[in-house]
């Protein structure tokens, strides 16, 4: 009879580890598991320069540079992060171009208005699509290649870029 209350004692540390291990992830009343910002649903897990990467149009460089300007721990979680330092970074990432260097934006000298933009989200979807259906239209060589689902960059095609043929070689019958 000893033996089974044994297993049970020995069970009960093993739960209390998992408990603890548990506990140690969760971040307190005020963490936000989900942070919305610039129509994106960012995990709060996550460090803050890692989370705003998670927003279509900021990559590594942008998003140091966002974090810079607001004074932000960059090793910080972004869900521990209260809702003034939040509004603030969206404020940021919405109006990066304005202070942001030329270089670093997404879209240098928009074909209609000239201006240096930087798209986010469905937006950077969109103009991407319009500008290679213009080159396709104009029938430009970049547009035929990608009419053509050709690369488009000069890499050789011989042995790469095979994705999308019908048939390989068939046998005699």
């Amino acid at each position: 009879m000893a033996a089974p209350n044994q297993k049970a004692d020995a069970a009960a540390p093993a739960e209390k580890k998992k408990g603890a291990k548990k506990s140690a992830k969760t971040e307190g009343d005020d963490f936000n598991y989900i942070v919305r910002m610039a129509n994106t649903d960012i995990d709060g897990l996550k460090y803050t320069v890692i989370g705003l990467q998670s927003i279509k149009g900021v990559g590594k460089r942008v998003a140091q540079i966002i974090v810079k300007k607001a004074a932000v721990d960059p090793s910080a979680k972004i869900g521990s992060l209260d809702e003034a330092t939040v509004a603030n970074l969206e404020k940021l990432v919405l109006s990066y171009v304005e202070y942001a260097p030329s270089w670093a934006v997404n879209r240098q000298l928009d074909y209609e208005t000239g201006a240096d933009m930087h798209l986010l989200g469905n937006d950077l979807d969109i103009i991407q699509g319009d500008d290679i259906n213009r080159m396709q239209m104009a029938r430009s060589y970049r547009g035929v290649r990608h009419s053509t689902h050709h690369k488009v960059r000069g890499q050789k095609t011989k042995s790469n870029g095979r994705k999308g043929l019908g048939l390989g070689v068939k046998r005699k019958s």
